[in-house]
């Protein structure tokens, strides 16, 4: 979505990820996706990519944010809730945990305090979209797909509003265009 905002063009190379291409693991050995191949660098994570792309170019101004509060949105995402969400999708992995559990504690440590500051403003950190809002977005709408009738129950309106408003935008519904899988 950074990408696509700042007026990137790139190559798409949709990535199978249980048959990955070798050129894809010669630019990135770590396997992951996104991969991003500059002339001399190469960007394998999704942060670095969408802050590359916003350098490039930045024109409603995603970036102009309180650094502290982005970082600490950011930390609370790829940190615990990012753990939560994998527990909460793959329960089968966790045997050990109690899925009751794991959902009281994402709601309680990263959907309720999203509430709130939704509550005050359109987005996370104000009444225009940033960045913060579009690298958090993702996880919580795959937090949302694990059982999205139960989602809408819970007592965030706010966020559901936001979530939605993601989903229906331009921006997301342009990138998120099926392209066939990449073969070397």
């Amino acid at each position: 979505m950074a990408l696509k905002y700042a007026g990137i063009v790139i190559e798409h190379r949709e990535i199978e990820l249980r048959n990955k291409p070798q050129s894809m693991l010669q630019a990135s050995p770590k396997g992951t996706v996104p991969v991003l191949c500059l002339d001399d660098v190469v960007l394998d994570q999704s942060l670095d990519i969408m802050h590359w792309a916003i350098k490039q170019s930045d024109p409603y101004g995603w970036k102009n944010v309180d650094d502290e509060i982005a970082q600490a949105w950011i930390d609370k995402n790829d940190g615990r809730f990012k753990t939560l969400l994998d527990q909460y999708k793959y329960p089968n992995r966790f045997p050990e945990m109690e899925p009751e559990a794991v959902l009281d504690e994402a709601l309680q440590m990263m959907l309720m305090p999203m509430e709130t500051a939704l509550q005050h403003s359109q987005y996370l950190l104000g009444e225009k979209i940033s960045w913060v809002d579009v690298a958090i977005f993702p996880f919580i709408r795959q937090f949302s797909m694990v059982d999205a009738k139960r989602f809408e129950e819970f007592p965030i309106p706010a966020v559901n509003k936001w979530l939605t408003q993601h989903l229906d935008s331009e921006l997301f519904n342009t990138v998120m265009q099926k392209h066939p899988v990449w073969l070397d």
